[in-house]
């Protein structure tokens, strides 16, 4: 077991951190089984405990953070992973990010109160494109409810179980397991034949992620659409909480556009041209935006009947 040197995480730059929220952005739906949070209270104030399991590229590890309600932060790693995973706490906890104040000044009122509200919750980075890509790419063309049962039943499928104390916990699928399933495999799952071949083809280059996470994000996000199978969306989506990217936006999320429409406009449905037009003023920040706006923003007007979801499995 490593453990976190106290000096790592300073208590001056997390005292004004929301690390629960921050943290949960990690996380895949409440039954994600490579990724636990429990947290008493909300905010900055708030203490928890936040676990997760992850492959890195000294193999498997699992890391275990600890936050109080004043701001002290510590963490415990098991694994061959483990001083690697440490390392990078300060980061995924939000400690770089230093926010964006003057959006709380900003002359649209809702992006000022929505980031007014939100200023405490950070872009945290875990330098993990393998293990957010995954359960990003199972999401694409389906509900979110949908997205995280597949997740979860594919890694109790695959996984192997977490190095560490944690009964149940589960590292993410192993490329190179994930990588040798054909198609039809995934199929029982709901997972249809386009997601799986897009699970197969990120697996097959999964070694290369690790340089990857070191780029610009913007260069990482041309390296990605170099896979079959990623896109706008799935790129706008990871760069959040892999890199801690505060521009990423996910161009071509069904609800996304309308929402941000919605509340810098007035306008109830919108496409995505329009949502970048909307957002332009606020480019290098327009994640942050995004966020804060689906967090404390109101949602779009609703029309017409609730549609029917059939399970992909049932097509």
């Amino acid at each position: 077991m490593a453990v976190l040197d106290p000096a790592t995480c300073n208590t001056t730059d997390t005292v004004e951190i929301d690390i629960g929220s921050t943290l949960g952005r990690y996380r895949h739906g409440t039954k994600d089984p490579t990724t636990w949070i429990d947290r008493v209270g909300r905010g900055p104030s708030s203490s928890g405990r936040f676990v997760r399991a992850t492959h890195t590229p000294d193999g498997p590890a699992t890391v275990a953070i600890r936050w109080t309600s004043d701001a002290d932060v510590s963490a415990e790693a098991w694994g061959p992973g483990g001083d690697w995973l440490l390392a990078r706490v300060p980061a995924m906890i939000g400690q770089f990010d230093r926010g964006s104040p003057e959006l709380e000044g900003d002359s649209h009122p809702v992006v000022a109160r929505c980031a007014r509200a939100h200023r405490h919750v950070r872009f945290g980075a875990s330098s993990t494109l393998y293990h957010e890509l995954l359960p990003t790419i199972i999401a694409q063309r389906i509900t979110s409810g949908e997205a995280m049962q597949q997740w979860a039943a594919l890694c109790r499928a695959l996984s192997d179980p977490a190095p560490g104390p944690f009964t149940g916990l589960l590292v993410p699928p192993a490329p190179d397991v994930l990588r040798r399933r054909p198609a039809w495999w995934f199929h029982p799952f709901g997972i249809e034949d386009k997601r799986a071949r897009v699970l197969v083809e990120v697996a097959r280059h999964a070694s290369k992620m690790w340089s990857w996470a070191e780029l610009p994000p913007c260069e990482a996000s041309r390296m990605l659409r170099l896979i079959p199978g990623v896109g706008s969306w799935t790129v706008g989506s990871v760069l959040d909480p892999a890199m801690g990217d505060p521009d990423a936006v996910p161009v071509g999320d069904y609800h996304v556009k309308n929402v941000v429409a919605w509340n810098l406009a007035e306008e109830a449905r919108a496409g995505d041209d329009r949502m970048l037009q909307l957002l332009e003023p606020y480019v290098g920040q327009r994640g942050r935006v995004v966020s804060a706006i689906l967090a404390h923003g109101d949602g779009a007007p609703k029309f017409g009947p609730k549609q029917r979801i059939l399970p992909m499995r049932r097509w």
